[in-house]
């Protein structure tokens, strides 16, 4: 009866915890998974900015990038600020690629046809109340036709 009664003592104090332990969920969440581009474009920017500092000098590059008082962030600041620009060019190049397959014709045609008479152009394309809408109400007017 007492070898029975300390098994169930032992599985009190150690099994059930552990078991519940096993089954909780975690409160961490894990990390999201970036993609192979975002990655690369990650690891561009550190060579970039330890290039950068390697030439410019550590001093120089913390007061170039660094924000706190210490200006120990400068790293970190100078891989996050060339991940940003490395995005937005990458994003820019899409933006282009897009307009350029669906209405960079049309922006064209009514770019050249705003320069030849603004005034005009306001009045013909123009349907608010200060004809700034011109530009967007030919650009997307010439599009739909082309489709």
């Amino acid at each position: 009866m007492k070898k029975w009664f300390v098994a169930a003592a032992a599985l009190v104090i150690f099994g059930i915890p552990a078991a519940y332990a096993a089954t909780t969920p975690s409160k961490e969440t894990p990390k999201p998974t970036t993609t192979a581009q975002a990655q690369n474009a990650d690891d561009n920017a550190t060579k970039a900015c330890k290039a950068e500092r390697k030439s410019s000098g550590v001093e120089a590059f913390q007061k170039q990038y660094g924000t706190n008082r210490n200006l120990r962030n400068a790293f970190g600041k100078c891989v996050s600020g060339k991940s940003k620009d490395d995005k937005d060019e990458k994003d820019e190049k899409d933006e282009d690629d897009d307009k350029g397959e669906k209405s960079g014709g049309a922006a064209k045609a009514c770019k050249a046809e705003r320069a030849a008479g603004a005034e005009a152009f306001a009045k013909t394309y123009g349907t608010n109340h200060n004809l700034k809408n011109a530009f967007g109400k030919c650009v997307s007017g010439k599009a739909k036709a082309k489709d």
